[in-house]
């Protein structure tokens, strides 16, 4: 399938979280016709969680591209994702990604589930 890059990306992956994608990427070795998937799916406590990972272009995607990197989200997800900061956090208390997304009415404690 042909990847049909579109403009803008309508979300934020900070440097930090970028870099730690790309030593997953490559730890991992992600063939470059795999893309960073962002989504969400129904569940958590809060009732939606994220989903961040490496896969293959489907048909419902809108393709981006971040500094080289394929991003993959899908047209129904956008509404949801829309203005999401990505960041990498690494603490004494949290590591991991993070999701700061403004559209999240509510979220619950392990920042990975929220309400829209």
């Amino acid at each position: 399938m042909a990847a049909t890059l579109t403009k803008e990306l309508p979300l934020t992956i900070t440097p930090s979280a970028f870099q730690q994608l790309m030593e997953i990427k490559a730890d991992q070795q992600i063939s470059d016709e795999m893309g960073l998937r962002v989504g969400v799916k129904g569940g958590g406590c809060a009732g939606f969680t994220y989903v961040l990972g490496f896969d293959q272009q489907k048909e419902n995607d809108e393709v981006y591209e971040y500094q080289g990197l394929k991003i993959f989200i899908q047209k129904a997800h956008l509404l949801y994702l829309m203005g999401t900061r990505i960041d990498w956090a690494e603490g004494l208390n949290n590591r991991g990604f993070t999701f700061d997304n403004p559209n999240a009415q509510e979220t619950c404690g392990c920042g990975t589930s929220f309400s829209a």
